[in-house]
């Protein structure tokens, strides 16, 4: 069996066996010492691979969620991400290796960057605004804000009825949750909207055999193929669950960028683009 891992510069390749989602037991052993011997590194690109077994569809699910495994382990371990970190899966369309051992990996390109300082991390890894990119970039109108007096009403509301929604869901339904709102251009969340998360955590701790995809969103950029942000903001649901301790094998994340609006861009009012800046949950499987 082929499982090690392989070290060459800014890049590791971690090994999984057949059809598993969570390293082999010698690279687990591996990616432990491997954090704690890179202790000033970014993440900034993690690929999933899978042997040739199965249909591309299935092989490019079990790829994603891989690579969702070493984003949570990352996390975990306080590894830096990069804010415009490039994640993707590959089911069946690169070049395999003859040894199918080899083709079950994840792929992860890092930097050590030189001169580098700390930046300041709230809650969830949140950068320092300076620090993040326009994927939402627009002329800012004057009504871009949010009302946050009544959002707090609004996510008590939406609280209170979260639990019947996924109770009621069946697989394949998607649960759109409307008030876990971001600020502009950021992966930020907005205070009011916290609790939202603690109830979808309560959600999936009761519920332990519930899998679920969480999507991310954006408004107002209008380019199909920005979906750096969208891929942040899902990733800050999927951080917080593996933090308070949802396996991460029960979850998978997806960002859309602004190409499933819920509102026709460009929007008209900083309602509609805060109701495109959202995060959505398909259910992948449920008791």
């Amino acid at each position: 069996m082929f499982s090690t891992i392989a070290f060459c510069q800014n890049k590791l390749d971690v090994f999984f066996d057949f059809s598993k989602d969570i390293p082999n037991n010698e690279s687990q052993i591996m990616i432990n010492k491997w954090v704690l011997d890179n202790n000033n590194i970014e993440v900034v690109s993690i690929f999933g691979f899978c042997d040739s077994v199965d249909d591309s569809m299935y092989n490019k699910d079990l790829a994603m969620r891989r690579v969702n495994t070493m984003l949570a382990f990352f996390n975990k371990n306080n590894v830096k991400i990069a804010d415009k970190v490039e994640l993707k899966s590959f089911g069946k369309d690169f070049n395999y290796s003859k040894n199918q051992s080899e083709n079950r990996k994840v792929e992860v390109f890092f930097k050590r960057p030189k001169n580098a300082k700390t930046i300041p991390e709230g809650a969830f890894g949140i950068r320092a605004k300076k620090e993040l990119t326009g994927e939402e970039t627009m002329l800012i109108h004057e009504d871009f804000t949010v009302d946050i007096a009544n959002l707090a009403n609004l996510v008590e509301k939406e609280r209170s009825t979260l639990e019947s929604k996924f109770r009621k869901a069946k697989i394949g339904d998607l649960i759109r949750i409307s008030n876990i709102n971001f600020y502009f251009n950021s992966e930020k969340l907005i205070e009011q909207s916290i609790p939202l998360l603690e109830e979808l955590l309560d959600i999936m701790v009761n519920n332990p055999k519930l899998i679920i995809e969480i999507h991310g969103h954006i408004c107002c950029n209008q380019n199909p193929n920005d979906t750096k942000l969208s891929y942040r903001r899902a990733l800050v649901i999927l951080k917080y669950l593996t933090k308070y301790g949802v396996e991460v094998k029960r979850l998978a994340f997806r960002g859309y960028g602004s190409n499933d609006p819920i509102y026709r861009l460009p929007e008209k009012n900083e309602n509609e683009r805060a109701a495109n800046r959202r995060v959505e949950i398909l259910i992948i499987a449920k008791p």
